[in-house]
């Protein structure tokens, strides 16, 4: 087989893996939109806050620690302990369903019925604000996260591969568990959209807000349903990208690789998210080995943008989202 084509299954085997953990930051924005019909662009954020909340409980830092030196004149930072990684994980939980309570009471529980642009700057502003806090709460400094997840080559591929073609394929145990990870949040969450009395009322509210209100569903309580799932899934999108590249705060960047992502899946398809993930990441990486070197490399940052432009000219519902037809 020639070296080139086995090079090419290579980049395409771990193309697959980084779009599931593209998939996984579209997962949360999918939730939100489908269910409320606000594009959540504090959706980055989110999983940056859980991914910094945990390491915060994982070794037993004192919240706030810096604001409260300064204001008292102590040397207070951590509590002396460590915290097993699934116990930290379960509160963490507590908190982003914690922070649903907030989003609803606080802002969106003002802003039914109002004009998507409007329940948009919404999210804009939460999402400067939950940085701001996340900084006051665990500080900037750059953080490894470790849960136990296995990382490094699989050595099983390796040596398979290895068998057969006589190169072995690199592929990361972390991206691996990522994709076992998604496959079963995907099989979960259209579960529970799909056959469950709330998933059902999700749906109706993000249809209308006011016939929703009018058959009896309750705004507030699906509103902090949906954003303790989002929150979920932020958590689960921050502690497989902290694992990977530690935890920090261009970890919130990551919301812009899943725009196109969206674009690509549709707003509204919680399978779509997945799909075109893997699509995003298959093209980026095929396109940077094959053309990337003919025109100077660093293709990445801007292949997927290209694609989804595609994508909004000839088909801007997505490959899955719903076409919507507007009566005048």
């Amino acid at each position: 087989m020639p070296e080139q084509l086995i090079f090419a299954m290579e980049v395409t085997l771990n193309g697959l893996m980084t779009g599931v953990m593209y998939s996984l930051v579209a997962l949360g924005f999918v939730l939100i939109f489908k269910a409320s019909g606000i594009f959540n662009y504090a959706q980055g954020v989110m999983a940056l806050f859980a991914a910094m909340t945990l390491v915060g409980i994982q070794e037993g830092r004192v919240p706030f620690s810096h604001l409260i030196n300064a204001i008292f004149g102590t040397e207070i930072y951590d509590f002396g302990w460590d915290v097993p990684a699934l116990l930290a994980i379960l509160l963490t939980v507590l908190v982003m369903v914690g922070f649903a309570f907030f989003v609803q009471k606080v802002i969106f529980k003002h802003l039914v019925g109002q004009e998507p642009i409007i329940l948009f700057m919404a999210t804009i502003g939460l999402a400067y604000f939950l940085e701001g806090v996340a900084d006051l709460m665990w500080g900037s400094e750059i953080r490894t996260l470790d849960v136990g997840l296995p990382q490094g080559i699989n050595l099983a591929i390796d040596e398979t591969t290895f068998n057969w073609f006589g190169y072995g394929f690199f592929i990361d145990n972390l991206d691996i568990v990522a994709t076992i990870v998604a496959a079963v949040l995907v099989a979960g969450l259209v579960a529970f959209a799909q056959y469950t009395k709330q998933g059902r009322a999700m749906r109706a509210v993000a249809d209308d807000h006011q016939a929703a209100l009018s058959v009896g569903i309750s705004l507030n309580f699906v509103w902090i349903l949906v954003w303790s799932l989002a929150g979920f899934v932020a958590l689960v999108a921050g502690i497989m990208w902290g694992a990977k590249s530690g935890v920090q705060f261009s970890l919130s960047l990551i919301a812009l690789k899943a725009l196109p992502v969206l674009m690509l899946g549709g707003f509204t398809s919680i399978p779509g998210a997945i799909v075109g993930g893997l699509i995003i990441g298959v093209g980026e990486a095929l396109f940077e080995f094959s053309v990337g070197p003919l025109i100077g490399g660093a293709t990445e940052n801007w292949f997927a943008y290209v694609l989804a432009l595609l994508f909004l000219v000839f088909r801007p519902q997505g490959l899955f989202g719903e076409k919507i037809i507007e009566r005048v």
